[in-house]
């Protein structure tokens, strides 16, 4: 997914008076499937576009992006891709990526 199409998704969106979270990794240690640049956007009306890695982490940001989306507040998240010892996935990178998820409101002047 390049930038262009994330870019033209959030345009869509405040064209249309939707607000949609923006997932961005800005940093990443360690063995991580998506690095440093690699955004995401969690639309409720119409889901997702784009990935920051897939698995249980990117189910920690979706999560994190409806709560930006309710409180307009933006997070910083740090992901750990670590092996549990609990865990049974085989799908442990072993590395870490921050994550930085931030609102996008609608254009000013549109109806909610």
């Amino acid at each position: 997914m390049d930038d262009g199409s994330i870019f033209a998704a959030v345009e869509a969106a405040a064209r249309d008076g939707r607000d949609v979270a923006l997932a961005t990794v800005i940093g990443t240690r360690g063995s991580v499937p998506r690095h440093a640049g690699s955004r995401m956007i969690v639309d409720p009306a119409r889901g997702l576009l784009g990935t920051i890695g897939g698995g249980c982490g990117e189910g920690e940001v979706i999560a994190a992006a409806k709560e930006v989306l309710e409180t307009g507040t933006p997070r910083l998240l740090r992901i750990e891709l670590m092996d549990d010892v609990a865990s049974w996935s085989p799908a442990v990178c072993g590395g870490v990526m921050d994550v930085f998820v931030e609102p996008v409101r609608r254009a000013a002047g549109r109806p909610s």
